[in-house]
């Protein structure tokens, strides 16, 4: 048995007018909406001097014929709970009944008058389908969704919202309730705003309402910032947070429409939302709160610049699979990416320090990322060191300086390949049979680029 009574009241629009800083205020050609009617076996509770059921009926009526006073408007009737008897009920019982068309009110309006309560309501089901039965995105397109039960097929009409939302339709229901408590009320504030059943005023007040918001749609545009509080910065994945809940909820590639500025986006406007922008390292938004059939700016500073890692085309292909770590020039160790040789990358404006992971490793601190320019990072080629001995033994590659820098372990084997950095190195080694340190044999040698260099531990 449902535990509310309640009536919602969804109205969906979608829009197909681009918009850029400000919403076109222009009357679109055609507006559909589509009614979603509970025929549900709740529906023949009492309530007051009537049934739900006839009470909803009445209720439909007067918002049909009050929006059909409005101009180049068409209609359409979907319904659920209405075929397959409770119990068991059936929770895929959602129909078109009457699909959208050009003077079918008198048919829509004897659809629900034959209507009998029958089934179950599938809420978020019946959502969910209703979003195919527009034909097109080219009008203003509305759902009005009338019934006096919660979910009952373990769906989420918040989840419905935004499957909605997905097909491009923005979904902002008015919830009509008959009785709620206030808690009772808090359960459906993810899906809108609260009216009372009893208000006289209530289908004037709405159909208003509905005339104003046909015209205007909630939209936003993120603004990435460059260094002169310019809109330039794009294609960049972008993460909208509920900040009531931490969850993400949209994912978007940033985009420049055709004239070059910040792409629309057509946005729930319930959530308080936080954006991240995906750039090296991540930026922010402020907490931001849409404003219902308005645009709203999201403005991040993200001015980018970009890092060129190179080395020239050498006898080894080992040169392509050097990898940098590149980390903030203030002293955190945090690894922001790691960058491939060969390649470009852009990065939030500022300092950096590069750890290339060559053997040896070579660092290069405080790398300045400029906007819009290229930081060219170039590197001589490797050469390749061959070891060979005549016995397995123990040693390690030093750089050959004042003070010696350990490079790295030689393999317990008889030959053994490196690449190394140009410069001057030597090698300490002994031979495993030999038990005494004085048995060390010392290398030094020189490595050039693209050149191989031959050492032998038994000469």
């Amino acid at each position: 048995m449902k535990l509310l009574r309640f009536i919602i009241f969804s109205v969906v629009l979608l829009s197909s007018q681009s918009i850029c800083g400000q919403v076109k205020k222009t009357e679109p050609s055609l507006t559909r909406v589509l009614f979603v009617f509970d025929a549900s076996n709740s529906m023949k509770t009492k309530h007051k001097n009537t049934t739900r059921i006839n009470g909803a009926k009445e209720l439909f009526y007067k918002f049909l014929d009050s929006l059909n006073k409005q101009k180049n408007i068409q209609f359409a009737l979907r319904m659920y709970g209405h075929t397959v008897k409770y119990p068991p009920g059936d929770c895929k019982d959602s129909k078109l009944v009457v699909p959208f068309g050009k003077n079918n009110v008198a048919l829509i309006k004897s659809k629900v008058a034959e209507a009998k309560p029958t089934g179950i309501t599938p809420i978020e089901h019946s959502l969910t389908e209703s979003a195919n039965d527009f034909p097109d995105a080219k009008a203003v397109n509305m759902i009005i969704l009338i019934t006096d039960g919660i979910e009952e097929c373990e769906g989420d009409p918040c989840k419905a919202r935004m499957k909605l939302m997905e097909k491009g339709i923005v979904f902002k229901p008015f919830i009509i309730g008959i009785g709620l408590t206030v808690e009772q009320i808090k359960t459906f504030e993810c899906v809108g705003d609260y009216y009372d059943f009893d208000n006289t005023n209530l289908v004037s007040d709405i159909s208003s309402i509905i005339s104003k918001q046909k015209l205007n749609k909630t939209s936003s545009q993120v603004n990435l910032l460059d260094t002169k509080s310019l809109p330039t910065e794009t294609n960049v994945n972008m993460t909208f947070y509920n900040t009531a809940t931490g969850n993400y909820v949209y994912n978007y590639m940033h985009t420049l429409n055709q004239k070059g500025n910040p792409d629309t986006l057509y946005l729930d406007d319930f959530p308080t939302y936080k954006v991240i922008a995906h750039t090296i390292p991540p930026t922010e938004s402020k907490e931001v709160k849409l404003t219902q059939g308005k645009h709203t700016i999201i403005p991040i500073d993200a001015p980018q610049g970009f890092i060129e890692l190179r080395r020239p085309s050498g006898v080894y292909n080992f040169n392509e699979k050097i990898k940098s770590i590149v980390r903030k020039s203030n002293g955190n160790m945090q690894t922001l990416n790691v960058q491939i040789m060969n390649t470009t990358e852009k990065y939030i404006t500022g300092n950096y320090d590069l750890e290339i992971l060559t053997l040896p490793r070579a660092y290069i601190n405080a790398v300045t990322v400029a906007q819009s320019q290229t930081k060219l990072i170039e590197l001589p080629n490797a050469g390749m060191l061959t070891v060979k001995a005549l016995d397995n033994g123990d040693g390690s590659i030093y750089k050959d300086t004042k003070k010696l820098e350990w490079v790295c372990n030689l393999n317990n084997t008889t030959s053994q390949v490196y690449y190394l950095q140009p410069g001057n190195y030597r090698i300490e080694w002994r031979a495993k049979s030999l038990k005494g340190s004085i048995y060390t044999i010392e290398k030094k040698f020189t490595v050039k680029s693209d050149i191989e260099t031959k050492v032998e531990l038994y000469k």
